[in-house]
C-alpha cells in the first residue's frame, strides 16, 4: 500500500471505501510499532504483482448447544485479511490476525481468526444458511476465499418413522423401514439386532444402504429377532422403538406310510406326520389328512365269522332287494299324503290374500293351475343358477309333474293358516332338489321368452347372456415407448420412454378374457378384475411398464387382503404380490377404481380379493334397461347388477345392443357387503289404470353367493309389465335394489316406449377411443426434457436423503419405497407411474404444486397445450421458462 496521503488518506492512514475501513500505511504502522517496541511489518518484505493465496479457508461449522464456533484462514503475500459475513464486514475489532514470515519463500503470511456465536446465527434471517467469507489483498489486489456455512446443529428426539413388526414365511423378504428424526448435520443410521450392531458388508443377505432401511433378502430363522434402529450426530443419538420379526416355518406333509394290514372291519390305513418340515415360530400347521383309510378285501377282511369272499352272493341280493322295496314303500306313502292334502286345500279353501316376496315361487307350484285361487302365502325363495319362470295363468303349461320338479336349490318359506289347520308348524322349510330336464340351463344362452301357444311371452328370470370369448387391441412401439388402451374397458398399458431398446421395435398387443375366467377362487377368494393378458410373452424391458387393471372393491385394508396374481405357461395360477407387501420385483399402487402394476415381463394377470370381516365391500354398477315385447301391449324392464368395471358393464351394453334394449336411467353405484346377505330387487310405484305387472312378479330376490362371487358374468333379473290401453305410451316407476341388512339403490325410470320420442341416455363417456396405440411424445403427458429435468433433479442425493422419497411422498406413493430405491432412476419409474395414474386428465397442476412444495420449481406446467407438445423441447422449455 501506498501512503496515506497517495490514497486520500485521512489522519494517517489509508481509506478504503469498499471495506468501509481506514488502515495505517506500513511506514505509519512501523513507526507506530517502534515505539511498543516490536518488531515492525517494514522487516516483512512484501512480493509486487503477486495476488494473495490461501494457505487455509474456513470451514463449514456447526454450533453445538450454545459454545460458539472459530472461523480461521491462513493467506500470503497478504497485507490484510478480513471476514465478511453475509454481505457484511466484520468489524476489526472482532478480527484476531497474526502475521509471520515464510521461511522458504520469504513472503508475509497473515492469518486471521473471528468468534460466531449462537446468537449471531439465531437473529440472522435470511434466503439462505450464515455464511462468512474471507477477503485478502496484497500489491497488487485482492483474493476471495470460499464461503463457509455456519449453522445450528441438532437432532430431534422423535422417529419420522419407527420400524415396524413384521411376520414374513421363510425364504420371504423382509424390509424394515426407518426414517430417523431431523436434525443438522443429518444423522447417521444404525441398525441393531437384538441391542448388537448389524454389518451389512459380513451378510451378503443384509443390506442397510437403501435410504436408511434394513432389507434381508432372503429370512433365515436366524433373523428372528428384536430390531432397532439408532440415529446419531454430532449433537446427540437417539433410538427408534423395537421392532419384533418373526421368521415361522410353516408345516407341509411327509410322505404316506404303508397301508396297514387289513383289519375285520374290511379296511387299512396309512398315515402321514408334519414333519417335512414341522410347523416353526407359528406357522401354519399342515392342511389335509393326516391318516386315510380304504376298503379292502385281501382274503383277511372277515364279515359274521366268514372271510369276505366266502360269503354267497344271494344275501347281498336279497339286502339290496329290501332296500329297494322300502325306498319304493315311503316314496308311495309320501305321494299319497301330498296328493290328499292338495285336495283338502283345493276344496276347503277359494280366495286368499296373497304375499309373494320372489316370482319363482310360483314355478313348480301346482297349486296356481286355478288362477282364481289365491293361498295365503309369503315366500322367499334362493337361486343358485339361472332359472326361467312360464306364465302361471297357462294351464296347460303346468302340468301335474312339474309339482316334483322344483327348482335346484330351491328354499321355500311358507306361512299358511291352512298348513297350521294340518298340523305343520309355521313356517316349515321344504327343500327341493335338482332334476334334470326341469329348466334350462347353462351360460351361453341369450335372453329369451316361451311362447306357450302364441300366448304374450312372459320374463326370464336371473339369465346369464351370451359372451365373447376376449377383447383385443394391437400396437406397434419402439424406443419411444407409448400408450395402449382398451377403449372403454379401463384397461391400459404404458411403455416407458427407453424401456425398448434403440432401432427395435414390438408388436404389442393386450387383451381381456370375457369368457368363463380360468381363475377359480378357492374358499372365500373372489376375483376382483378382468383378466388381462399383454404380450408378447419372451418380450424384454430394460425398465418397468405400468399395466392398469379396473376393480370392482371398495378399498380398505382393514377389510380386504388384495392379491395380484399371474398365470403361468401350465394354465395354473400363482400369487405375485399382496398390495400390502414389500417387494423389489414389482409395485402395486391400489387406487379407488384402479390398480397401477409396474412389471418387467409380460403374461396374464388378475386381481383377486380375500375378505378379512364382513364389512368388505364390492362395488356393483346397477342398471336398467327396456324394450317392447312381441306383445304391443307389453314392455320389458331388465336390471343388472355387475361388477363395478368398466369392461363388464361394456359387456351388458353390448348384449343389449344386439336385443334392442335402450338405457333408461343413469347407472349407479351400490355397495354390497360380505355379510352373507341376499339382494332383493323390486318394481315400486307403478302408476294404477295406466300399467300393471305379472302377478307375483313385482320382488326378485337373488342369493349373496350369486352376486359375490358372480366372476364378472351379467346377472340380471326381467320384470314383464302390461299397458292397460295401447294409448299409454309414457312409463313411470322406481326400481328398488338393496340387500338385506346392507344399502340400496334406487333406479327412477321416467321414459318413453315409443323409440321416436325417448331420450338416449349416453352408455359411455368419449375415451381415447379413436386411437388405441399411441406413440412416441404425444402419448405421454410430461414432455421428455422436462421429464429429464425433473429426474435429474431428483435422482441427485442431498443433505436431507434422497429427493426422490420426497417426490415420491408428495405423489401419495408412501409404501414400498424400496422397490424404487432398486432401480437405475427412482424418479422416472415414479413420473412413470404417476403418467399411468394421470392418462385421463392428465392433471400437471397437481405435480406442479407437488414440486413448488418441496422448493424445487415454481413453473406451473399446466400450461402445456396440444400445439405445444408437438413443438421441439428447446421451444417448449423457452417459452415456459424451464
Amino acid at each position: 500500500m501506498g501512503t496515506a496521503a497517495a490514497g486520500g488518506g485521512c489522519g494517517g492512514c489509508r481509506w478504503l471505501p469498499w471495506l468501509g475501513l481506514c488502515f495505517w500505511a506500513v511506514g505509519a504502522a512501523a513507526a507506530r510499532g517502534a515505539d511498543n517496541g516490536e518488531v515492525l511489518p517494514d522487516s516483512i518484505p512484501s512480493a509486487p504483482g503477486t495476488l494473495p493465496h490461501f494457505i487455509e479457508e474456513p470451514e463449514d461449522a456447526y454450533i453445538i448447544k450454545s459454545n460458539p464456533i472459530a472461523l480461521r484462514c491462513k493467506a500470503r503475500p497478504a497485507m490484510q485479511i478480513f471476514f465478511k459475513c453475509n454481505g457484511e464486514w466484520v468489524h476489526q475489532n472482532e478480527h484476531i490476525s497474526e502475521e509471520s514470515l515464510d521461511e522458504s519463500s520469504g513472503l508475509k503470511v497473515r492469518e486471521v481468526f473471528i468468534n460466531v456465536t449462537r446468537q449471531q446465527v439465531e437473529d440472522f434471517h435470511g434466503p439462505e444458511d450464515y455464511w462468512c467469507q474471507c477477503v485478502a489483498w496484497s500489491h497488487l489486489g485482492t483474493s476471495k476465499s470460499r464461503k463457509a456455512s455456519v449453522r445450528i446443529a441438532y437432532l430431534r428426539k422423535n422417529f419420522e418413522q419407527d420400524p415396524q413388526g413384521r411376520e414374513v414365511p421363510i425364504e420371504g423378504m423382509i424390509v424394515l423401514h426407518c426414517r430417523p428424526p431431523e436434525g443438522v448435520p443429518a444423522a447417521e443410521v444404525e441398525w441393531l439386532k437384538n441391542e448388537e450392531p448389524i454389518d451389512s458388508e459380513q451378510d451378503e443377505n443384509i443390506d442397510t444402504r437403501a435410504d436408511h432401511n434394513l432389507i434381508i433378502r432372503q429370512a433365515r430363522l436366524s433373523d428372528s429377532g428384536n430390531y432397532t434402529c439408532m440415529a446419531a450426530n454430532i449433537v446427540a443419538k437417539r433410538r427408534s422403538l423395537s421392532a419384533t420379526v418373526v421368521v415361522y416355518v410353516d408345516g407341509s406333509w411327509g410322505v404316506w406310510s404303508e397301508w396297514s394290514v387289513c383289519s375285520p372291519e374290511c379296511e387299512h390305513l396309512r398315515i402321514r406326520e408334519c414333519t417335512a418340515p414341522a410347523p416353526r415360530n407359528g406357522g401354519k400347521f399342515c392342511e389335509g389328512l393326516s391318516q386315510e383309510s380304504e376298503n379292502c378285501t385281501d382274503g383277511l377282511c372277515i364279515l359274521d365269522k366268514k372271510p369276505l369272499h366266502e360269503i354267497k352272493p344271494q344275501s347281498i341280493e336279497n339286502a339290496s332287494d329290501i332296500a329297494l322295496y322300502s325306498g319304493l314303500g315311503a316314496a308311495v306313502v309320501a305321494v299319497a299324503v301330498l296328493v290328499i292334502g292338495v285336495t283338502l286345500y283345493r276344496r276347503s279353501h277359494s280366495d286368499y290374500g296373497v304375499d309373494v316376496i320372489d316370482s319363482s315361487a310360483l314355478t313348480g307350484n301346482s297349486l296356481l293351475l286355478n288362477p282364481a285361487m289365491q293361498p295365503d302365502l309369503t315366500v322367499s325363495r334362493t337361486y343358485s343358477g339361472p332359472i326361467c319362470l312360464q306364465d302361471p295363468l297357462d294351464k296347460e303349461l303346468m302340468t301335474e309333474s312339474s309339482l316334483f320338479n322344483p327348482l335346484s336349490d330351491i328354499k321355500v318359506k311358507v306361512q299358511s293358516s291352512f298348513m297350521v289347520s294340518l298340523g305343520v308348524p309355521e313356517r316349515a322349510e321344504y327343500h327341493g332338489k335338482n332334476h334334470s330336464g326341469t329348466f334350462p340351463h347353462g351360460n351361453n344362452r341369450g335372453f329369451s321368452t316361451m311362447h306357450p301357444r302364441n300366448k304374450p311371452p312372459y320374463i326370464q328370470n336371473l339369465s346369464s347372456l351370451p359372451t365373447r370369448t376376449e377383447l383385443r387391441t394391437t400396437g406397434v412401439f419402439g424406443h419411444l415407448g407409448g400408450r395402449l388402451v382398451m377403449p372403454n374397458t379401463g384397461v391400459s398399458l404404458l411403455i416407458p420412454h427407453g424401456a425398448i431398446p434403440e432401432e427395435n421395435s414390438w408388436e404389442i398387443y393386450m387383451s381381456i378374457n370375457q369368457g368363463e375366467p380360468s381363475l377359480q377362487s378357492d374358499g372365500s377368494e373372489v376375483l376382483l378384475s378382468p383378466e388381462v393378458t399383454c404380450g408378447p410373452p419372451d418380450m424384454l424391458v430394460t425398465t418397468p411398464f405400468a399395466l392398469t387393471i379396473p376393480h370392482c372393491a371398495d378399498v380398505s385394508s382393514e377389510h380386504w387382503n388384495i392379491h395380484l396374481k399371474k398365470r403361468t405357461q401350465q394354465g395354473k395360477w400363482e400369487e405375485v404380490m399382496s398390495v400390502e407387501d414389500e417387494s423389489t420385483s414389482c409395485y402395486c399402487l391400489l387406487d379407488p377404481f384402479a390398480c397401477h402394476v409396474l412389471l418387467d415381463s409380460f403374461g396374464t394377470y388378475a386381481l383377486t380379493g380375500e375378505p378379512i370381516t364382513d364389512c368388505a365391500v364390492k362395488q356393483l354398477k346397477v342398471a336398467v334397461f327396456g324394450c317392447m315385447s312381441c306383445n304391443s301391449l307389453d314392455y320389458n324392464l331388465r336390471v343388472y347388477c355387475v361388477d363395478n368395471t368398466p369392461c363388464a358393464f361394456q359387456e351388458v351394453v353390448s348384449d343389449e345392443r344386439h336385443q334392442g334394449g335402450q338405457l333408461l336411467e343413469e347407472p349407479k353405484l351400490l355397495h354390497f357387503k360380505g355379510n352373507t346377505f341376499s339382494l332383493q330387487i323390486s318394481v315400486l310405484d307403478i302408476p294404477p289404470f295406466l300399467w300393471r305387472i305379472k302377478p307375483f312378479t313385482a320382488c326378485q330376490e337373488v342369493p349373496f353367493s350369486r352376486v359375490w362371487s358372480s366372476n364378472r358374468q351379467p346377472l340380471h333379473c326381467a320384470f314383464s309389465l302390461e299397458r292397460y290401453t295401447p294409448t299409454t305410451t309414457q312409463l313411470s316407476c322406481k326400481i328398488c335394489i338393496r340387500q338385506l341388512k346392507g344399502h340400496e339403490q334406487i333406479l327412477q325410470v321416467q321414459t318413453s316406449i315409443l323409440e321416436s320420442e325417448r331420450e338416449t341416455i349416453t352408455f359411455f363417456a368419449q375415451e381415447d377411443s379413436t386411437f388405441p396405440a399411441q406413440t412416441g411424445p404425444k402419448a405421454f403427458k410430461i414432455p421428455y426434457s422436462i421429464r429429464q429435468r425433473i429426474c435429474a433433479t431428483f435422482d441427485t442425493p442431498n443433505a436431507k436423503g434422497k429427493d426422490w422419497q420426497m417426490l415420491a411422498q408428495k405423489n401419495s406413493i408412501n409404501r414400498n419405497l424400496s422397490y424404487f430405491a432398486t432401480q437405475s432412476s427412482p424418479s422416472a419409474v415414479i413420473l412413470n407411474l404417476w403418467e399411468a395414474r394421470h392418462q385421463q386428465d392428465g392433471d400437471l397442476d397437481s405435480l406442479a404444486c407437488a414440486l413448488e412444495e418441496i422448493g424445487r420449481t415454481h413453473t406451473k406446467l399446466s400450461n402445456i397445450t396440444e400445439s405445444q407438445l408437438d413443438e421441439a423441447d428447446f421451444n417448449y422449455s423457452r417459452q415456459n421458462g424451464l
